[in-house]
Protein backbone atom coordinates (compact mmCIF):
# COMPACT_ATOMS: atom_id res chain seq x y z
CA UNK A 1 0.00 0.00 0.00
CA UNK A 2 1.49 3.29 -0.83
CA UNK A 3 2.13 6.05 2.25
CA UNK A 4 1.10 9.13 -0.26
CA UNK A 5 -1.85 10.93 -0.11
CA UNK A 6 -2.19 11.06 -3.90
CA UNK A 7 -1.00 7.69 -4.66
CA UNK A 8 -3.84 5.99 -2.14
CA UNK A 9 -6.58 8.18 -3.34
CA UNK A 10 -5.15 6.64 -7.11
CA UNK A 11 -5.29 3.29 -5.93
CA UNK A 12 -9.20 3.49 -4.58
CA UNK A 13 -10.11 5.18 -8.14
CA UNK A 14 -8.75 2.57 -10.17
CA UNK A 15 -10.19 -0.36 -8.27
CA UNK A 16 -13.64 1.82 -9.42
CA UNK A 17 -12.64 2.47 -12.57
CA UNK A 18 -12.12 -1.46 -13.09
CA UNK A 19 -15.10 -2.19 -11.47
CA UNK A 20 -16.73 -0.14 -14.34
CA UNK A 21 -14.80 -1.43 -17.07
CA UNK A 22 -15.76 -5.25 -16.20
CA UNK A 23 -19.26 -3.83 -16.00
CA UNK A 24 -18.99 -2.93 -19.39
CA UNK A 25 -17.14 -5.80 -20.68
CA UNK A 26 -19.66 -8.46 -18.73
CA UNK A 27 -22.73 -6.90 -20.55
CA UNK A 28 -20.90 -6.61 -24.21
CA UNK A 29 -19.89 -10.48 -23.45
CA UNK A 30 -23.51 -11.52 -22.36
CA UNK A 31 -24.98 -9.04 -25.51
CA UNK A 32 -22.28 -10.84 -27.95
CA UNK A 33 -24.08 -14.55 -26.65
CA UNK A 34 -27.41 -13.33 -26.93
CA UNK A 35 -27.22 -13.06 -30.79
CA UNK A 36 -24.97 -15.97 -31.37
CA UNK A 37 -27.94 -17.90 -29.49
CA UNK A 38 -30.50 -16.33 -31.55
CA UNK A 39 -28.19 -16.89 -34.91
CA UNK A 40 -28.59 -20.66 -33.48
CA UNK A 41 -32.31 -20.71 -33.59
CA UNK A 42 -32.19 -19.49 -37.01
CA UNK A 43 -34.67 -16.39 -36.97
CA UNK A 44 -33.40 -14.18 -39.49
CA UNK A 45 -35.78 -10.97 -38.14
CA UNK A 46 -34.63 -11.91 -34.79
CA UNK A 47 -31.03 -11.78 -35.21
CA UNK A 48 -30.73 -8.79 -37.13
CA UNK A 49 -32.53 -7.20 -33.98
CA UNK A 50 -30.29 -8.64 -31.30
CA UNK A 51 -27.19 -7.90 -33.87
CA UNK A 52 -28.43 -3.54 -33.89
CA UNK A 53 -28.49 -4.15 -30.03
CA UNK A 54 -25.11 -5.21 -30.15
CA UNK A 55 -23.26 -3.23 -32.48
CA UNK A 56 -24.57 -0.39 -30.22
CA UNK A 57 -22.93 -2.19 -26.90
CA UNK A 58 -19.79 -2.30 -28.94
CA UNK A 59 -20.12 1.32 -29.94
CA UNK A 60 -20.88 2.70 -26.17
CA UNK A 61 -17.61 0.62 -25.07
CA UNK A 62 -15.68 1.93 -27.31
CA UNK A 63 -16.84 5.34 -26.56
CA UNK A 64 -16.30 4.67 -22.60
CA UNK A 65 -12.96 3.14 -23.54
CA UNK A 66 -13.36 -0.34 -22.72
CA UNK A 67 -12.71 -1.31 -26.65
CA UNK A 68 -10.30 0.03 -29.16
CA UNK A 69 -12.08 1.00 -31.95
CA UNK A 70 -10.34 -1.06 -34.68
CA UNK A 71 -11.92 -4.10 -32.12
CA UNK A 72 -14.89 -3.13 -32.12
CA UNK A 73 -14.60 -2.77 -36.22
CA UNK A 74 -13.67 -6.16 -36.11
CA UNK A 75 -16.46 -7.79 -33.43
CA UNK A 76 -19.08 -5.85 -35.71
CA UNK A 77 -17.24 -7.36 -39.14
CA UNK A 78 -17.25 -10.73 -37.72
CA UNK A 79 -20.80 -10.43 -36.55
CA UNK A 80 -22.23 -9.25 -39.17
CA UNK A 81 -21.00 -11.78 -41.64
CA UNK A 82 -22.41 -14.68 -39.18
CA UNK A 83 -25.89 -13.16 -39.96
CA UNK A 84 -25.19 -13.05 -43.59
CA UNK A 85 -24.10 -16.55 -43.37
CA UNK A 86 -27.80 -17.00 -41.63
CA UNK A 87 -29.47 -15.30 -44.48
CA UNK A 88 -27.71 -16.79 -47.26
Amino acid sequence: MPNIKSAMKRVKVIKAKTLQNQMVKSALKTQIKKFESTIKDGSVEQASVALKATVKKIDQAVAKGVLHKNTAARKKSQLSKKLSSLSA
